[in-house]
């Protein structure tokens, strides 16, 4: 049974924002000795302003087809990777989990899988751009300045968020945030749904912002809370003054460095 550490890091961006998000991630882990790779949703293999001239991709975007990519992703690397991911991306990152991929995780403040019912005020006006539209479901759907300041940068600099906003932010798909919104009351399952009850499952860390709006520390703990299966590891780790955009604010190295130690001696 080998005892080798991983040697290989798969960051997984969320949404209304691209693998252009990983930006300062990826050579820090690289510098520190690891194969990084921050895959594209289907159709995402493009720039930030790419997207934004023309949102199609996010349009025909699906949950089952981002998981189909990553799973062949991770197929083809010959090594049990560890697993990162943000906002969306950490649902995505728990359904790899469930499926056997990763040899840990780590979700940074992660959007809820089916089950969770947690709704804090604040992800209600976060998300209220959205969701006040039903004819949003079959759109891409963009954030304001604004909008995307409280839901995302609410305790950056102002002229960091501004710029981040301008490097950043593209439509998010309306077909999979309605889907996921309504997880809990779909009959069957829905495309976020994952086993709380396996086994099997790698260990799996939360990562939590003080001041995250759209998916605050109450969504973390409570998702946390719904994995039962004895043996497993689930833990939350809340950072102070953090907003939803961690991988991007100042002082990103800290959670960088706990992602990746607590990731190493888990997994």
């Amino acid at each position: 049974m080998s005892t080798a550490k991983p040697d290989t890091i798969v960051l997984i961006h969320g949404f209304w924002v691209t693998p252009r998000s990983w930006e300062n991630w990826i050579p820090y882990y690289q510098n520190k000795g690891f194969r990084v790779l921050a895959p594209a949703y289907p159709g995402f293999e493009v720039e930030v302003e790419a997207l934004n001239a023309d949102p199609t991709p996010i349009e025909e975007l699906t949950v089952p087809a981002i998981i189909q990519s990553l799973e062949k992703l991770i197929d083809n690397l010959g090594t049990n990777p560890i697993l990162m991911g943000h906002s969306a991306g950490g649902v995505f990152t728990q359904i790899l989990l469930d499926h056997g991929y990763g040899a840990a995780g780590v979700a940074i403040n992660s959007a809820p899988t089916e089950g969770v019912t947690a709704l804090p005020l604040s992800q209600v006006k976060a998300t209220f751009p959205v969701l006040k539209n039903p004819a949003n479901r079959h759109k891409a759907v963009d954030f304001t300045y604004d909008q995307w300041r409280y839901a995302f940068t609410n305790t950056f600099p102002e002229t960091e968020a501004r710029a981040l906003y301008e490097r950043y932010h593209v439509p998010a798909s309306g077909h999979v945030f309605f889907d996921s919104a309504l997880a809990n009351v779909h009959p069957g399952h829905a495309d976020t749904h994952v086993n709380y009850r396996n086994h099997d499952r790698a260990p799996l860390l939360f990562v939590a912002g003080e001041h995250d709006h759209l998916m605050p520390p109450k969504i973390q703990r409570s998702n946390a809370k719904h994995y039962k299966a004895p043996g497993t590891v689930t833990e939350v780790v809340e950072f102070p003054g953090r907003s939803h955009l961690m991988p991007a604010q100042a002082g990103w190295e800290e959670i960088a460095d706990h992602a990746l130690n607590w990731a190493l001696d888990h997994s």
